[in-house]
């Protein structure tokens, strides 16, 4: 196995800890489009890192395409272990224009996180393309990479890990038998066995940081469909507390709100206990069932009193909620910071809190309750390729999610919500 970087043999020391897998995808990816996918950290980037480094190096043309769902997360992804692989002296990379100069080739790093992204890489002509997470590209930056891929020759490097089977990455490129007969795709399915740089001990602690629809997926490998219901790890017996089992002493209270018009305005009261969420109280109030609209106005005023005195932290909003916000602050209700809303990303967090006995819910909370037995994944999206909860029963839902995700990422539980998004390193 050779690797030439401006006519000098270089070898990669660490490639005999490779696996069979690794190595496969290494030798012998040279379809147009070369898929890696699999669970997390199963060796797909590590192979794909060198694999591509052999590419640009080797290729006689100078022109090539990186993508991730922002340049931040490719950087993170991808960049930050390829730099250390090929050395300070063989590449230059301006991060803020999103342009990397390696072995004498330049290379467009671009973010591909919506539908307008497209237009960033409209009218390049490259002869290679590495996309980290490929399921997390629109489809219209998907078909816009491929046709910038003109030149005789040209490859591509994706991977991801699996999502719903009706995406359409699965369908056009994992079970289109005509694109393998042809040559034109090459699957590489991982699964943890395949890097050998996991020990056994830290595979069963990656297994702990997953539930759910997510154990399915980035666990086990699984393209599975998001069916039933978004918390199936729900249990009134567990979940659900009385005065009795409030542990004493909350290190930090937290707000969270989804703000309503037309439909239910809710606050949750959350308190934090030895790195556990405890939904102490609830706010909820429907304009439509009550056959009156509240104002913004009288929605402070109830904020006061459903807070009444007790000391807290942060109040998380949905930064859409601008009205009210404005409302909150001008009556001296300050603490307020926007909720971080993505929304799979925040039941993800939540589903992993639940699963380990990190989310309790006071008996009083009467509506919380009901939507987590009530909160489901919409079929129709399903059929689309998109996971998507229902837009019903998730008032308390969206409140919830807001305020965990959002504290957990940057106040109580931040080392957790690092670990379950991901940051971990491995060596290969």
């Amino acid at each position: 196995m050779g690797y030439f970087v401006d006519g000098e043999r270089f070898a990669f020391l660490f490639l005999k800890l490779f696996s069979l897998k690794q190595l496969g995808v290494i030798e012998a990816a040279d379809a147009r489009v070369n898929l890696l996918d699999g669970p997390v950290r199963s060796g797909k980037t590590m192979a794909s890192i060198v694999w591509w480094i052999n590419y640009v190096a080797t290729s006689p043309h100078d022109k090539f395409l990186m993508t991730g769902k922002t340049k931040d997360t490719l950087y993170r992804n991808v960049l930050n272990d390829m730099f250390s692989m090929v050395g300070s002296k063989n590449y230059k990379y301006n991060k803020s224009e999103g342009v990397l100069h390696m072995f004498g080739k330049e290379i467009y790093c671009v973010g591909a996180n919506d539908e307008k992204s497209e237009g960033r890489i409209r009218g390049m002509t490259v002869a290679g393309w590495y996309a980290d997470e490929i399921t997390l590209h629109p489809k219209s930056f998907v078909n816009q990479g491929l046709a910038r891929m003109s030149i005789e020759g040209a490859k591509a490097m994706w991977t991801t890990n699996p999502d719903s089977p009706y995406h359409f990455i699965h369908q056009q490129y994992i079970e289109d038998g005509e694109k393998y007969s042809k040559g034109i795709v090459k699957r590489f399915p991982f699964q943890f066995d395949d890097n050998y740089a996991l020990s056994d001990e830290y595979k069963e602690s990656l297994k702990a940081l997953y539930s759910g629809l997510w154990y399915k997926r980035m666990i086990l490998g699984l393209w599975v469909l998001a069916d039933g219901s978004v918390y199936d790890m729900w249990d009134e017996e567990r979940h659900v507390i009385t005065d009795e089992q409030l542990p004493s002493g909350s290190t930090r209270h937290v707000v969270g709100v989804d703000y309503g018009t037309n439909n239910p305005c809710v606050s949750l009261l959350i308190g934090l206990v030895s790195n556990k969420y405890y939904v102490l109280r609830e706010y909820y109030y429907a304009g439509r069932e009550n056959m009156k609209q509240k104002t913004d106005a009288d929605y402070s005023r109830d904020f006061k009193e459903f807070v009444g005195e007790t000391h807290i932290d942060t109040i998380y909003i949905d930064p859409s909620a601008s009205s009210l916000i404005a409302q909150l602050h001008h009556d001296g209700i300050n603490k307020i910071t926007h909720a971080n809303n993505d929304v799979l990303p925040g039941i993800q967090t939540v589903s992993k809190l639940l699963a380990d006995g990190g989310l309790f819910v006071h008996e009083s909370c009467k509506n919380v309750r009901r939507e987590f037995t009530s909160y489901v994944w919409d079929e129709n999206a399903q059929k689309r390729g998109e996971d998507k909860p229902k837009k019903e029963n998730d008032h308390c839902m969206d409140a919830l999610r807001y305020a965990i995700q959002t504290d957990a990422a940057y106040g109580g539980l931040k080392e957790y919500y690092e670990r379950l998004r991901g940051k971990e390193k491995t060596t290969a």
